[in-house]
């Protein structure tokens, strides 16, 4: 009988009541393996009421008590990172050293978020009148909602919950329905941890789960990670609907590698950044822009190292690349590379016939790299969320720059050089929210936030760090006057010595 994956709602789980189900497959094989239960209305809405009864005493927690619920849950984290590494892999496919990486990467986050007492920390101005002090403190929001995409299952939440649970605020997770049993075993966990029922909560699902979180009354805010199309949408209607909204989009990150430039550690990092998780994550490398005459050696030298990388299941020690998350992705990804030579592109590796023995049903697609790509390409115009590399020209560095800023998309970028002067200039000039100098992927560390420009995030605020604990609170300011005890009423000795 196939396993089903449920809601964790109220601190237990929640089996699935509307009926409606949807699959979830290893990748590698193309089975089906669970299917997980998609929430009505009214269990997104019994979701949302446990969070809100929770709220009535957890948001007037100590800060003592939460951050001991957090350190107790980066614990059982940590001694369980394996086996949620091995969840991500049975169910998104990427490899377990990667799957590894994906957690650890969260765990940074749980580690902010267990010293939030320091980002709490209000304000105080004294005298700013006879006898009148100012005070800035945050607070928290309430009920809050996160919506997950599939290609990092536990990081993506870990991005969001930690630091608004510390802020005092209660969550509800929407993740991927592509692959959900990471965000229920994290949910487990927090329980075992000593985190109140109802303050974290899982509800799977697809369009009807999403709109009923965005138009909910009690839901005060909504975090997202997805396509730009969605993350448009999903900061429009919430939006309209009253709430806060970080919305994170797509990308398509440019690397501008200049003559000057170590080409090996360039090739190196291109090839590591555009077909690491088999190109499934929003800070790849899918653009590199070779500036003067280094374009030809640099493509030959990013070649040699694609040629070379291991594809297949992600349970295998050997395998550096695993494959894509479902077959219609798959097919997808293919489609721009079958129709590049027809745009312009020079084809040097075709991944698009790639497949494992033993494994020919799995979601499979090998290494791609073109060259002389146009701007007016479909594989340069698209986020292709896939192994596929595209190499444009450019004469100077300002030509470079320039195609670079005119992408809709600014959420990372990375320049290669041995020049300070030429670093500097770029990472001031080039229009992108994240810049990485001889760093192929500039995913900052979890005290400094993540985010784009552009079409790459809708709201005012980025993910995690400093404005994680911005987004999660709101400001108080408290004007205070009190009367000096020397002024008491008559009659009424306080033990202070008349002043007058």
């Amino acid at each position: 009988m196939t396993n089903i994956v449920n809601h964790w709602i109220g601190g237990k789980t929640a089996e699935g009541a509307s009926g409606t189900y949807g699959p979830v497959t290893d990748p590698a094989t193309g089975a089906v393996t669970t299917k997980v239960a998609f929430a009505s209305v009214d269990e997104v809405d019994a979701a949302v009421a446990a969070a809100k009864e929770a709220y009535l005493t957890w948001g007037q927690s100590s800060l003592a008590q939460r951050t001991s619920v957090l350190f107790a849950f980066r614990a059982l984290l940590d001694a369980h990172r394996d086996e949620i590494a091995a969840l991500i892999t049975a169910e998104h496919g990427k490899v377990h050293s990667d799957a590894l990486g994906e957690v650890a990467r969260g765990l940074e986050i749980v580690d902010l978020a267990c010293g939030i007492t320091v980002q709490l920390k209000g304000e105080l101005s004294t005298q700013v009148a006879t006898r009148v002090d100012v005070a800035s403190i945050r607070q928290p929001l309430g009920v809050v909602a996160g919506i997950t995409p599939f290609n990092f299952p536990a990081m993506v939440p870990l991005w969001m919950f930690p630091i608004a649970i510390a802020c005092g605020n209660t969550f509800v997770l929407k993740p991927s329905e592509k692959d959900p049993s990471a965000a229920v075993r994290i949910a487990e966990l927090l329980s075992e941890a000593g985190l109140p029922d109802g303050v974290f909560n899982v509800v799977h699902g697809d369009k009807v789960a999403v709109d009923r979180l965005l138009e909910h009354p009690d839901v005060k805010a909504v975090s997202f990670v997805g396509s730009t199309p969605i993350a448009r949408y999903i900061h429009t209607t919430a939006s309209a609907n009253g709430k806060r909204v970080q919305a994170l989009g797509g990308a398509k990150n440019h690397m501008l590698v200049l003559p000057d430039a170590d080409l090996d550690a360039a090739a190196d990092a291109a090839v590591s950044a555009a077909y690491g998780s088999a190109g499934e994550r929003c800070m790849a490398i899918s653009a590199v822009v070779a500036v003067g005459a280094v374009g030809d050696e640099l493509v030959e030298k990013i070649r040699e190292r694609a040629e070379k990388i291991k594809i297949g299941p992600g349970t295998d020690p050997s395998s550096e690349m695993g494959p894509l998350i479902t077959k219609a992705h798959r097919d997808k990804v293919a489609s721009y590379v079958e129709g590049a030579a027809a745009e312009g592109c020079e084809v040097v590796l075709d991944g698009t016939g790639y497949t494992v023995d033993g494994h020919e049903d799995g979601h499979w697609i090998g290494i791609s790299l073109l060259d002389r790509v146009p701007t007016s390409a479909k594989a340069y115009r698209d986020e292709i969320f896939g192994p596929v590399l595209c190499v444009l020209r450019a004469d100077t560095y300002e030509e470079g720059l320039a195609l670079i800023n005119a992408s809709p998309f600014g959420n990372g970028t990375a320049i290669f050089t041995r020049d300070g002067g030429a670093a500097r200039r770029f990472q001031l000039e080039v229009e992108a929210g994240m810049v990485g100098v001889n760093v192929p992927i500039p995913v900052p560390v979890g005290y400094h936030s993540f985010g784009g420009w552009k079409d790459s995030l809708f709201g005012d605020h980025h993910i995690y760090g400093n404005d994680g604990t911005h987004f999660y609170t709101r400001g108080k300011v408290v004007t205070t006057r009190w009367p000096d005890p020397a002024d008491a009423p008559a009659g009424v000795d306080l033990g202070f010595p008349r002043n007058h």
